[in-house]
């Protein structure tokens, strides 16, 4: 059998973090929308980079 490291590590993670792992999978609630704007966020920040200052930035986040 081919040796795994990288699973062989992430199994170790998962095992390290029992608790929050359960927690994801039991609980009824979720940081996804939470993580969504987060990433919208940023992807606008990314299309703005050196073109506008804050207050245009600010404008669009508020507008997407």
């Amino acid at each position: 059998m081919t040796d795994l490291p990288h699973l062989h590590a992430f199994a170790r993670g998962l095992e390290r973090d029992r608790d929050a792992v359960n927690a994801a999978l039991t609980l009824p609630y979720s940081n996804g929308p939470t993580e969504g704007v987060n990433t919208k966020t940023k992807r606008i920040a990314r299309q703005m980079h050196g073109r506008a200052g804050f207050t245009l930035l600010r404008h669009r986040v508020l507008l997407g």
